[in-house]
């Protein structure tokens, strides 16, 4: 779908034409994963599947929303002044969210708009499609009623939203990646001080395929918040004997001389995930500085295990396309990414043996699995921006 065909649903829907477009991607993690609540690093990137937005702004207080991927929702009205959480509000919530507390920042929103929305971000595949929903209201917002605020705080805005409005005990990084992508680069992002640098992503004559299992998963309702709980109950035993403020504070051999204070050994398996897989991030950041792309996707491996043996989120889905794709010829790497329990992984593949690569990966998920698995190539993008 095209911007003009947008536009014609948007006149259609609210006859009127609309105003400005904007675009707002979606983001894979290429390592670093479930460290970012605990106050390591991730390494993620924006990539060009994403979320689109066409806004007219209107003379009264009136919001109507509308998203051709929920079109069962139809149009939602709102008022300003009742920004409350309504479960039947769907997918609105994310824009009521945004709304109501860039107003708390003293943003004046000074008058209704109507939205039209349209996301080619597979729904449920966590590559973060209601966090790029959240940047393209908040970039829509900022631009439209002309708010000097930064990126940065688009990103908290946006957290804020996921973890108090909506109830998803979430980290930064999905804000910060969509909010600060920039073409063929990866950020390199400490979400303790939010310090980040770009890396280039010189990928040569490899590309990046995302593997959707096509199992939906949700995360409020998913064993994500018990996973960040076992986390914080290991960190607490470990602040007894060694003064940390985050699990990502330790190296992995200071952890091997403080683990006994754990006792817990599913809770001891949490956190040496955490550890390992921030130092892997740092070890895999230097490796892109120096092109070296085959170490590189070693750590992804190492990556998937840990989340498999240690965090316990990938699940046989997952596995099964991470597995298959390590013994196909070409690629150099493969790992979820993402919260788990379902959605996708990503594999970095030489151009040359894509082909069969795609061929041998979809037939090895069908068998095992037992249906079909929706398979991209993605290209690392900007984050989120206004188009006209």
């Amino acid at each position: 779908m095209v911007i003009n065909d947008l536009k014609n649903y948007f006149e259609k829907i609210f006859n009127i034409p609309s105003g400005n477009q904007y675009f707002s991607p979606g983001r894979i993690n290429l390592i670093g994963e479930h460290t970012d609540y605990n106050g390591g690093f991730v390494l993620p990137c924006a990539i060009t599947f994403g979320t689109y937005g066409l806004i007219r702004k209107r003379q009264d207080k009136k919001v109507r929303l509308y998203s051709l991927n929920f079109k069962e929702v139809g149009l939602i009205e709102l008022d300003l002044l009742h920004l409350e959480y309504n479960r039947n509000h769907s997918w609105t919530n994310y824009v009521k969210g945004m709304i109501k507390y860039m107003s708390e920042e003293n943003l004046n929103i000074n008058s209704g708009f109507d939205i039209l929305v349209y996301g080619n971000i597979p729904n449920g595949a966590g590559l973060s499609s209601s966090a790029s929903l959240e940047m393209l209201i908040g970039v829509i917002l900022k631009e439209e009623f002309s708010f000097n605020i930064d990126k940065k705080s688009l990103a908290l805005t946006g957290k804020r939203v996921e973890n108090e409005y909506i109830g998803v005990n979430s980290g930064i990084m999905d804000q910060f990646a969509i909010a600060f992508g920039k073409k063929n680069s990866a950020i390199i992002l400490d979400c303790d001080t939010l310090y980040y640098e770009y890396v280039d992503m010189n990928l040569k004559d490899n590309v990046i395929v995302i593997m959707n299992t096509n199992k939906r998963r949700e995360l409020a309702d998913s064993k994500y918040n018990e996973r960040r709980s076992q986390c914080e109950k290991a960190l607490l035993k470990l602040q007894s004997v060694i003064k940390i403020n985050n699990l990502c504070d330790l190296t992995l051999e200071e952890f091997n001389k403080y683990k006994y204070a754990i006792k817990n050994p599913i809770e001891e398996k949490r956190a040496l995930h955490a550890i390992s897989e921030n130092e892997r991030t740092k070890e895999a950041t230097e490796l892109l500085k120096y092109d070296d792309l085959k170490s590189f996707g070693q750590l992804m491996n190492k990556s998937h295990i840990s989340l498999r043996d240690n965090y316990e989120v990938t699940g046989s889905e997952l596995d099964v396309l991470a597995e298959s794709s390590w013994k196909q010829k070409g690629c150099l790497g493969a790992r979820m990414t993402g919260a788990g329990f379902g959605g996708c992984a990503i594999a970095i593949v030489s151009k040359k043996d894509l082909d069969l690569f795609l061929e041998n990966v979809s037939k090895d998920y069908k068998n095992a699995i037992g249906y079909e698995a929706s398979i991209y190539v993605a290209s690392i993008g900007q984050g989120s921006t206004k188009l006209n």
